[in-house]
Order: structure tokens, then C-alpha cells, then sequence
């Protein structure tokens, strides 16, 4: 017998803000988190644009001792952990530890502390490297510091899927409580890759926006003129729980956890079958994990990433899930607002998803102005759509053809 599971606590760092009532209010508001990058010199780069965090301020949330150790993707975590906690109520106890689990998701790690001590180790040699030079850019410390800070010992995981991270933790996380590991447990993802090395490897690719002059009408997803994707970083977490677990303690639950797909593409290391093959397969897993039809789902928080081949591809494949339906469903690409989060982008998105149902309202997609002729679908463009919302799904899709998806429904005892 598998056991129902709700979301019952949210916490962001993002582009648009740290915390969520910021956050959820600028990206409904239509407002871009996407500016000139501050953390390195780009004069010899032509992308000069990311969605950076602004106003992050690491003491309110982790204890100076501490954060001086911590590869900026750990500190944002555990920030976001530590909203989850405060907005949940719920506090991790000797008794309750070992049925309290932390699962994240990450991409890339510490990279930008990775290419610092690379510096430091050519010009100063290898003496000078810190002894917290591992745990600060492994990717499991996102996970692994929350537990130690506060003191869950449950199940203890990170997922590197590449952007789809985020999405698998959750599902991964939604799994452990429903078939009983554990009651409890923290998860979403994060990231914080905006470094030389990131930024001209993605460059090299050809997967960044340049269009430097314009920086907060760069993304736009499922456009004719989109050229790109923004690097992004923060953190998005959502507390999962038992449904008996926080009835018994009168937890606020913003939705109800459904279901949960994932899939290989098995064809190439960075560009999806042009047939959206495992995407399809993902959403139909999702939905069948769901018990659910295409037609309840309402709307979708697509990956949306404003790829030239992401946002064609992913069009292709929910109209192959959702046949006729497809054009019922609103779909949304908050990207378009605080760029591409990488490995955290499925984090925030899940307490996307969780406040669209709870708040019966579907944020926009930002920048949609000349749409591509593929992409006819409801992108729900400009302002956001309050509307009634009974499920919602939420897309990831990651390199080496790595997909996830979820499914949260509206709550109803």
C-alpha cells in the first residue's frame, strides 16, 4: 500500500529574489531576473548576461564559520532548507531524525571554486590549496550539509542528472515517503555555476543567449527570435510529507504530490531526438504513476529553456502525450523570468508548481512577442493567468538525454 505525500513547506534563492513571497511576486509580475554579469571580467567573452542573485545575504542564514567553507550552491541550499523549515513548522527531533531525508539535486558542483584554486595551484602551488577544498565542490554537499545542520538522518542523497537534478531528487523524494524509507524529507536542487569555465563551455556550445544589449528580454522561450539560454543559479526546496504525518501536526499543504516519470533518450549527449521521444515517455510514465488522464492536467511548467531545439522538441512531445488536449493546456516557461537554473532548476520550479496550485495561478512566460511557428500552443504570454488549476506537471530534461517529470495535484482531504 503506498502512502499519500504533500508539500508542506517552500524555500527559494533566486534571481528574482531570496524568498519566496519575492520571488513568486516578480515572477508574476513579468519581471526578469537576467542582467550584466558581476562575477567575472567578460571582456573576452560575447556573453556578457546570467541571471545572478542579488541580494543573498549568507548570515542570515548560516553561521559565519561556517559559510566561509561553503561553495556558494551549498549556502544557497541550505538557505532555502532553512526557509523550509521556518515556513513548514516542522523541526527535525532525536526522535523523528532517522525518518528525516535529504535528497537534492546539483549539476555541476562547486566549479567556480574548482577554477579558483586551479589558479591558485599554477601561480602558488599545490600547498595552498584548503583542506575544505573537496567538501566544498563535491555535489552531494548540498544534501549532506542540510542534514548535518539540521541533524536529519534519514535517507541522504544527491542526484546529478544534469538539469534535470532538480526534478529527479523530488521524484526521488516523493518515492522514499510514499513506499515508507522515511516521513519526511527536504529536497528541490541548486546550483551556482556563473564562472568563466561554465559560461565559455556553454558558450562553446552555442547554448547561451548573446543578446547582451537586451539582457532582460534574453530569454524567451518558445519565440521566433529566441538565440539561447541564460545561465541562472540559486536554490529552490520544498519540505515532502506524509499526509497522516502532517495532518497530525496541522501543517499548511500548498498541493499534493501525484506522480513521477523518468526516462533515458539513448541518442545524443546534448540535443534531445528531434521526435521528443523520451520526453513523451516521461510525461506518459508521469501520468500512468498518477493514475491520472491527459485531460486533468491543467497545466504544465515547461522545461522551456529558449533553446532553438528545446522548446520546438518539447512542443512536439506534449502534443504527442496530450493529443486534443493540448490545446486546453496552459504551459509556462518561468525561465524566460530567472533564466536556467541548471541542476537547481527543477527545485525551483517544484515550489513553482506547488504555489500555481495553491495559488490558482499560472505565471506567464515573459518575452514571448513573435511566437515560432511550431510553438502554437498557450504559452499563457505576458502577465500571469489566475484560473482553476486540479493538476500540474512539471518538466526537467538534462544532457546526456536524462528526463524527469512530476506531477502535483490540488489538495483535497
Amino acid at each position: 500500500m503506498t502512502r499519500r505525500v504533500v508539500v508542506t513547506g517552500l524555500g527559494l534563492v533566486t534571481p528574482l529574489g531570496t524568498g519566496v513571497e519575492k520571488t513568486w511576486t516578480g515572477l508574476c509580475s513579468g519581471k526578469s531576473g537576467v542582467a550584466p554579469i558581476t562575477r567575472f571580467d567578460t571582456t573576452d567573452s560575447t556573453v556578457k548576461i546570467a541571471a545572478e542573485v542579488k541580494d543573498f545575504e549568507v548570515d542570515k542564514f548560516i553561521e559565519k564559520k561556517l559559510s566561509k567553507h561553503l561553495d556558494l550552491f551549498v549556502q544557497y541550499a541550505i538557505a532555502a532548507a532553512e526557509m523550509v523549515f521556518d515556513d513548514s513548522g516542522f523541526a527535525v527531533t532525536e526522535d523523528n531524525a532517522s525518518r528525516v531525508g535529504v535528497i537534492t539535486g546539483c549539476g555541476l558542483g562547486g566549479l567556480p571554486t574548482i577554477e579558483k584554486y586551479h589558479k591558485i595551484v599554477l601561480d602558488r602551488g599545490m600547498r595552498r590549496i584548503t583542506p575544505f577544498f573537496i567538501p566544498m565542490v563535491i555535489p552531494n554537499m548540498g544534501a549532506g550539509q542540510i542534514s548535518i545542520v539540521k541533524k536529519a538522518k534519514g535517507p541522504n542523497m544527491s542526484v546529478t542528472t544534469a538539469c534535470a537534478a532538480g526534478t529527479h531528487a523530488v521524484g526521488e523524494a516523493f518515492s522514499m515517503i510514499r513506499y515508507g524509507r522515511c516521513d519526511v524529507a527536504v529536497t528541490g536542487g541548486s546550483e551556482s555555476t556563473i564562472c568563466s569555465l561554465a559560461v565559455g563551455g556553454f558558450n562553446s556550445m552555442k547554448a547561451l543567449s548573446r543578446r547582451n544589449d537586451e539582457p532582460e528580454r534574453a530569454s524567451r522561450p518558445f519565440d521566433k527570435d529566441r538565440d539561447g539560454f541564460i545561465i541562472a543559479e540559486g536554490a529552490g526546496m520544498i519540505l515532502l510529507e506524509e499526509l497522516e504525518h502532517a495532518k497530525a501536526r496541522g501543517a499548511k499543504i500548498y498541493a499534493e504530490m501525484a506522480g513521477y516519470g523518468l526516462s533515458g533518450d539513448g541518442y545524443h549527449m546534448a540535443a534531445p531526438p528531434e521526435d521528443g521521444d523520451g520526453a513523451i515517455r516521461c510525461m506518459q510514465m508521469a501520468l500512468n504513476d498518477a493514475g491520472m488522464n491527459v485531460d486533468d492536467i491543467d497545466y504544465i511548467n515547461a522545461h522551456g529553456t529558449s533553446t532553438p531545439l528545446n522548446d520546438v522538441v518539447e512542443t512536439r512531445a506534449i502534443k504527442k502525450v496530450f493529443g486534443s488536449h493540448a490545446q486546453e493546456l496552459a504551459i509556462s516557461s518561468t525561465k524566460s523570468m530567472t533564466g536556467h537554473m541548471l541542476g537547481g532548476a527543477g527545485g525551483i520550479e517544484s515550489v513553482f508548481t506547488a504555489l500555481s496550485l495553491y495559488n490558482q495561478t499560472i505565471p506567464p512566460t515573459a518575452n514571448l512577442e513573435n511566437p515560432d511557428e511550431e510553438c502554437d500552443l498557450d504559452y499563457v504570454p505576458g502577465s500571469a493567468r489566475e484560473t482553476k488549476i486540479r493538476a500540474a506537471m512539471s518538466n526537467s530534461f538534462g544532457f546526456g538525454g536524462t528526463n524527469a517529470v512530476i506531477i502535483m495535484k490540488k489538495f483535497e482531504d
